[in-house]
């Protein structure tokens, strides 16, 4: 009795503390890398017409141009790439449905198998697969998170992938822009902005990693800012043999 009671308290303290990271990355993660795709392509796109000594109009139409168009090939590319993946998912649950409908035994003897190649007594085995074949849905939400690694309930939208996918680039996409927009005429504030918008969306990256955010955003800071230069480094170069 004694014993349990010594450890009792450190079962609690297990459980309050026993947390993890999002793995999956929720909503952060594909919000934070597409506002810095928007971010990191649009200010190497700016700066590489920069580069070529137009006028500040050009790179202007330039950046809102790049901010449009990227943002509305993310959304559709996000759409159509979410959408094919549920249609894929729904129709292996159909070929699930059917085989549990036209063949339950076998079905059962097939995740009891499961559980017992997981190390569970064969008769338990058997007990559990039973008791969770005895609901229809339940039965195929079972073997689509045993068999296919899925959860039928949680599948993606299109939509919303599209949607937030659209917005978080165009965000990033802004950056490099809105300088110009509130009336700066030359590209450093432009690119100063983008820098210190690139080493935030880094640091963010690090909420879903194992990285410091220190790390995490000098390494966007310089990957992003090197894009830039080579692409300003480009434009001068056309620029001067055009």
């Amino acid at each position: 009795m004694s014993i349990i009671e010594a450890q009792a308290p450190l079962h609690e303290a297990h459980r309050d503390n026993h947390t993890h990271r999002d793995v999956n990355g929720g909503w952060l993660r594909p919000a934070v890398f597409g506002a810095m795709d928007g971010l990191v392509s649009n200010l190497a796109l700016m700066t590489g017409v920069a580069g070529g000594a137009v006028s500040t109009q050009t790179v202007v139409i330039t950046g809102l141009a790049g901010l449009a168009a990227g943002a509305f090939s993310m959304a559709a590319g996000e759409y159509t790439s979410v959408a094919s993946q549920r249609e894929l998912v729904e129709a292996e649950l159909d070929v699930e449905r059917r085989q549990l409908r036209k063949h339950p035994i076998d079905e059962m003897e097939e995740l009891a198998a499961l559980y017992v190649s997981r190390g569970v007594e064969p008769e338990l085995a058997r007990e559990v697969a039973m008791q969770l074949s005895k609901d229809p849905e339940q039965a195929l939400e079972i073997h689509a998170r045993e068999e296919l690694g899925i959860d039928p309930d949680d599948l993606p939208s299109p939509t919303v992938a599209a949607v937030s996918s659209f917005a978080s680039f165009a965000l990033g996409a802004l950056l490099p822009v809105l300088p110009f927009l509130l009336g700066a005429t030359a590209l450093w504030p432009a690119v100063l902005l983008a820098l210190v918008g690139l080493f935030a969306c880094g640091a963010l990256v690090a909420r879903v990693t194992a990285r410091g955010w220190l790390f995490s955003g000098m390494r966007q800071l310089v990957l992003g800012g090197a894009a830039a230069a080579v692409t300003y480094g480009l434009g001068m170069l056309l620029g001067a043999a055009l």
